[in-house]
């Protein structure tokens, strides 16, 4: 499936910012197999000081910047055509869960694709007896690891609310998960939390996700947002699985792979430092158009 993407983000401050230093993770990813980015662009305004690609250790294109001058706003517009490709679904023929540190104790490898970076804490990721509980309350040690990925996604998309105003960027997945509200973000980190309690490897994946509006509705410009969703390990034949616990959904053609870690901050779009004072505001607009 092919789809072009436009993404724009704004940041605009109550006071010029002297100095700044950005890590941006915004163009979709290029994944042998999963993913084929036909053509992407990175648009910076102003126009940075200095600017740099590299890769991180997941794999991720990571665009760095700095300004050495005053700025009071800034801007980051992305322009790419993907061409996704869905992963066959297949049959289960992932072990029971009861197999899953057997299979673990076989990898020897530390490269970062390899679920050892994926199963402890992690920055954002806290494996707490409340989430080892709920997780354990509809699973069992039979369960094949598939279907207890499958079970856990499901039950929180049932007992969790969406609520676009009740959590930030900085709420963390307990806080998300006690008041049983939250956005993509919270689903994906109280998920991988669950996961790792029971000692399934998970992780984080930001991207985009096209949106169909209701029948009879017209699609709204600028209507779609970034999204994230979680990246399981469901033993050695497997391997790596993707599932969408705010949609209770695998994950398939139209969700769009920017970058993958152990959880957001591995991963945020934007992350760095700067020199100012005073507040600042954000609008973030994003449209997936299938070709």
């Amino acid at each position: 499936m092919l789809y072009d993407i436009s993404l724009s983000i704004t940041y605009e401050y109550a006071s010029a910012a002297n100095a700044g230093r950005h890590a941006l993770r915004l163009l979709p990813a290029d994944i042998q197999g999963e993913q084929r980015l036909v053509a992407g662009r990175l648009d910076v305004d102003p126009a940075p000081d200095e600017r740099t690609d590299r890769t991180d250790f997941f794999g991720n294109s990571v665009t760095d910047i700095s300004y050495r001058s005053a700025h009071s706003e800034i801007a980051f517009h992305v322009h790419a055509r993907v061409d996704r490709t869905a992963a066959p679904v297949g049959f289960d023929i992932s072990p029971p869960l009861n197999m899953l540190p057997h299979e673990l104790n076989s990898i020897r490898s530390m490269e970062a694709h390899q679920p050892v970076h994926f199963l402890d804490h992690s920055p954002r990721i806290v494996l707490d007896p409340e989430f080892t509980g709920y997780a354990r309350s509809v699973t069992d040690p039979g369960m094949s690891i598939l279907a207890a990925v499958e079970t856990i996604g499901e039950t929180l998309h049932r007992d969790m609310t969406f609520d676009a105003t009740a959590t930030t960027v900085q709420t963390t997945a307990m806080e998300a998960f006690q008041n049983r509200h939250g956005v993509c973000q919270d689903f994906t980190h109280i998920m991988i939390s669950c996961l790792r309690g029971i000692g399934i490897p998970a992780g984080y994946v930001s991207g985009f996700l096209r949106t169909i509006p209701p029948e009879g509705s017209e699609r709204l410009e600028g209507a779609d947002a970034m999204h994230a969703w979680v990246r399981a390990w469901c033993g050695i034949e497997i391997g790596w699985v993707e599932y969408d616990p705010t949609n209770a959904l695998r994950v398939g053609q139209d969700h769009i792979v920017i970058a993958r870690g152990r959880d957001y901050s591995d991963i945020s779009p934007v992350k760095g430092v700067m020199r100012t004072s005073g507040g600042q505001t954000t609008e973030q607009k994003v449209d997936v158009v299938p070709l």
